[in-house]
């Protein structure tokens, strides 16, 4: 991308609510079979036209086609039972009830290969596709099969970089990996996370991002973030080895959190992707304040490599509140721009 601060969002935007109940996470669909599809496809094309209006440049499909960033991907694989479940501990926060790893995990087909060909004819921008990252998938399952963490985010980065050179394929620009859970567990993100995604992007010639942020604004993440104190340091732990790896973008979350900015400079020589959105917030930003993040962003990264973006996914989030947040996020970079071009 050649035009200096290109803005993308995080993963998800709202879903209209003909398609699935407003301002939910797992909101069930409310279309069948063929409605469905046809549905989806409208979905995602009013998602496209919102970004654009926005002044986003590298847009994406804002998950109008799935469920939930992680599950709906599993969903596609054998190996995993979703009639037998168990209670665990989702990233050390709060119990949720799970879907079991009963067998071998594969992909028998692509997950999202379809959608992403469908976006691509909708536009010639650059186009960003998210994926759960391997730790991250693991944490959302109960493991009744390999009986290893590790083993089994293994399979997984296998099985995402097939899905992921087939999305390369397709046409997207920019395969992003979410790993929220690299916020939580610092030795294994040290001791084999980042050598998994490095396996998931094995092979790829598109740019490859990492999204590690501090979840979307559900109250066990806010519930959370009221425990870690007026510093959030975790950054600290996964940034050193992200810049070492051959990820070639990190995601991170900025305003309205307690993340000190000079963390940014752990990953100088990187794209950085900062947050200049608060999504756990109804309150919509101005450009001034999303342009006055960027600004101290620019003390830790250079410009060429500065891409505004939001915190995290906007799925809880109003239609309204989205598309005025995407709003300031195109003009708040706008700003910027000028002023850096001035």
């Amino acid at each position: 991308m050649n035009k200096l601060l290109p803005t993308s969002t995080a993963g998800s935007l709202p879903k209209p609510s003909w398609l699935a109940e407003p301002e939910k996470l797992w909101s069930p669909w409310k279309l069948q079979v063929e409605a469905l599809v046809e549905g989806k496809q409208d979905a995602l094309r009013l998602t496209l036209m919102d970004q654009q209006q926005a002044g986003i440049d590298i847009v994406s499909d804002g998950e109008q086609t799935r469920q939930h960033f992680v599950t709906t991907f599993i969903e596609h694989l054998d190996g995993v039972d979703f009639e037998k479940r168990e209670t665990v501990r989702i990233r050390d926060r709060y119990d949720a009830s799970v879907p079991t790893v009963v067998g071998a995990v594969e992909r028998p087909n692509p997950v999202f290969v379809e959608d992403a060909r469908f976006l691509r004819q909708q536009t010639q921008q650059p186009i960003k596709w998210a994926l759960p990252g391997p730790m991250t998938m693991i944490d959302t399952l109960y493991d009744a099969h390999y009986k290893s963490r590790e083993k089994l985010a293994w399979e997984f980065a296998t099985i995402l970089n097939q899905e992921a050179r087939e999305l390369e394929a397709a046409g997207v620009d920019i395969i992003q990996f979410d790993e929220p859970a690299f916020n939580v567990f610092f030795d294994e993100v040290n001791d084999w996370g980042v050598a998994t995604l490095e396996r998931a992007i094995e092979g790829l010639k598109c740019e490859t991002a990492v999204h590690i942020c501090y979840g979307y604004g559900i109250k066990a993440n806010t519930d959370w973030k009221n425990t870690l104190g007026s510093e959030w340091r975790q950054y600290e732990e996964s940034f050193p080895k992200l810049q070492k790896s051959g990820i070639g973008m990190i995601s991170l979350e900025c305003h309205n959190s307690h993340v000190p900015m000079d963390l940014i400079e752990l990953l100088r020589g990187k794209k950085v992707m900062v947050g200049a959105i608060d999504v756990a917030s109804e309150t919509i930003e101005t450009p001034e304040q999303v342009a006055d993040t960027l600004r101290k962003a620019l003390r830790f990264v250079d410009a060429d490599k500065l891409y505004p973006c939001t915190n995290c996914g906007m799925a809880p989030l109003s239609r309204r509140v989205a598309k005025g947040k995407l709003a300031a996020l195109g003009a708040g970079a706008a700003i910027v721009r000028g002023e850096l071009l001035a």
